[in-house]
């Protein structure tokens, strides 16, 4: 080869080599895609949380290795809303690395004033009626004392704003091994006897029921004892937060609710 042809050779090479993505910036450019088609819906663009637990973290609760997430991701989570994913081993790779970086973001910044949003949640907004935080309150929805870690600001808001619209949509059966979201279900009962109950379901099969009224208290029927059984599907007892709080006390509750963190937050 001529040394002028052997040098322009040399250059293009060089220039191609300098275009061309490292591997490792290639690989998370792979995972962001994958990010992007498959987990968004449930997790949030930036793994914050949305229907799906924050992504955005250091230490993933249920994944403190890359091969355990790699298996949560493959395999999906029993009982809850994450499905198994059919990946190529580089595609799992790509996505597993993608998601770990998801806990190097900066923590989302929420504006409001969490002391204010604490006594809120003591007061108006009477949570603990339904709620348990750190033990204390009523088991009719979820436990929110590490609800911060779990989801976003945005999330939050939505779930006080329009509290129907984060229960799951599905008509499905009691099934004992999966989750309370999935298996939230508020019903309305009333018995030979007269009495009747408003509560969430807490067990059912196909001769009985047992649900918690707002109150806490326990019941079961046998469903030959009853006259009516009304299943709101979709539905929750919660009330609509945005006609109790005015929008600063909004932006103040969620404050609170996003800085429960379990231990952390004590």
């Amino acid at each position: 080869m001529q040394p002028r042809l052997l040098c322009a050779f040399l250059v293009l090479a060089s220039l191609v080599r300098a275009q061309a993505p490292a591997p490792a910036a290639a690989n998370m450019d792979a995972g962001r895609k994958l990010f992007q088609a498959h987990c968004i819906s449930c997790h949030g663009p930036n793994g914050e949380g949305a229907r799906g637990p924050t992504l955005a973290q250091a230490n993933l609760p249920r994944a403190s290795t890359d091969a355990a997430l790699t298996r949560i991701i493959r395999s999906g989570i029993q009982g809850t809303e994450m499905p198994a994913h059919r990946l190529q081993p580089h595609e799992m790779t790509a996505l597993t690395g993608f998601v770990r970086s998801l806990g190097q973001l900066a923590p989302e910044k929420v504006p409001g004033d969490p002391v204010k949003g604490a006594e809120l949640y003591r007061t108006k907004g009477a949570c603990a009626q339904c709620h348990t935080l750190r033990g204390q309150g009523n088991m009719i929805g979820p436990d929110l004392t590490e609800i911060g870690r779990k989801r976003s600001a945005a999330f939050l808001r939505r779930a006080l704003s329009e509290p129907n619209a984060e229960v799951p949509q599905s008509f499905n059966a009691y099934r004992a091994e999966v989750n309370m979201p999935l298996n939230f279900l508020f019903v309305r009962a009333k018995s030979k006897d007269g009495r009747e109950v408003a509560g969430v379901r807490i067990n059912e099969d196909t001769f009985s029921i047992q649900l918690r009224d707002l109150t806490g208290k326990l019941h079961s029927f046998f469903k030959n004892e009853l006259t009516e059984l009304h299943k709101d599907w979709g539905q929750s007892p919660m009330p609509v937060y945005a006609a109790v709080f005015s929008a600063e006390e909004m932006t103040d509750v969620v404050a609170f609710l996003a800085s429960l963190r379990g231990v952390e937050s004590r």
